[in-house]
């Protein structure tokens, strides 16, 4: 836990020291806070399957997005504060509940805890791959330290421009910070490997967001995975934005997408001729993916 004693765990590097109960930036001090532990269907494909992803979502985050879905957990910090132990026990509940994962949802700031968590989980039997569910906002030293513990990345890339960024996040240089980490990430654990079942065993997977009225930011994020990353690298295009929070306020995201702005992302990305990963249809449900495993086709 030393590195907490001068918090540098994400790129604000607020330095408070949180041992002794100071809270910086993303509003933790040296507990573990998490708001649920459920098992969640509606990931991709490849982590949901039939059994389900064991989520465990963690109370605040190192962003403060206008439009975020869960601004009750990441913002106003609603959750329950619980021992490293306790969330050791949560791991082997979720594994006993025959989820093919376990899913860490915004766990940036627990990082130390986390690792020790598994440690013991892993001593008393976890043996699950899983997974790092992040906003991409992250220290490469931070996730450095999880080399080993991690099998999984599932990091989003939010936005090109960091212009964008101070807007609806609230930070600076968002796209470097992002990528760089995203490159330790495939470091670390490679493109996605996948079983008999076509269940997500190890690798990264990187998560887009499109925005209303901001295209150009995912046009320019999907060409510049497709020019700086292996061409096996697998990317999660999601279309389920809705105004919430504070994105009520603002004119360019106080609606959902058109099915007119859906086409054009999706005719682009064919246009790139990229290889691997998923597309969201708009449609009744929020969440439903549809896998396509060769963009290319």
């Amino acid at each position: 836990m030393e590195k907490l004693k001068e918090c540098k765990i994400c790129p604000h590097e607020c330095k408070v020291n949180r041992l002794q109960g100071k809270i910086g930036r993303c509003k933790c001090n040296d507990k573990i806070k998490i708001a649920l532990a459920s098992v969640h269907h509606y990931e991709e494909p490849c982590i949901s399957g039939i059994n389900g992803s064991g989520t465990v979502f963690f109370s605040n985050c190192n962003l403060n997005c206008i439009y975020c879905q869960n601004y009750e957990i990441s913002q106003q910090g609603k959750g329950k504060v619980i021992s490293i132990e306790h969330l050791a026990q949560i791991f082997i509940n979720q594994q006993n509940k025959n989820v093919n994962n376990i899913n860490l949802v915004t766990p940036t700031m627990y990082v130390p805890q986390i690792i020790e968590a598994i440690k013991i989980a892993k001593n008393n039997g976890l043996n699950i791959p899983i997974i790092y569910n992040s906003n991409g906002y992250e220290n490469i030293e931070t996730i450095k330290m999880l080399k080993g513990y991690i099998d999984i990345y599932l990091p989003d890339l939010k936005y090109y421009s960091n212009e964008i960024a101070k807007k609806y996040s609230k930070v600076d240089n968002y796209f470097e910070i992002a990528v760089n980490a995203i490159k330790e990430m495939q470091n670390q654990v490679g493109n996605p490997v996948f079983d008999n079942n076509g269940i997500i065993k190890k690798g990264v997977i990187i998560r887009h967001l499109i925005l209303p009225n901001h295209l150009l930011n995912t046009k320019n994020i999907l060409k510049y995975i497709k020019e700086n990353f292996s061409e096996d690298t697998y990317i999660s295009l999601m279309a389920q934005y809705f105004p919430t929070h504070k994105a009520k306020e603002d004119k360019l995201i106080n609606r959902k997408l058109t099915k007119k702005e859906y086409k054009q992302i999706e005719n682009y990305l064919y246009s790139l001729n990229l290889k691997n990963g998923y597309i969201q249809e708009l449609g009744e449900h929020e969440e439903e993916y549809v896998p396509n495993f060769d963009f290319s086709e």
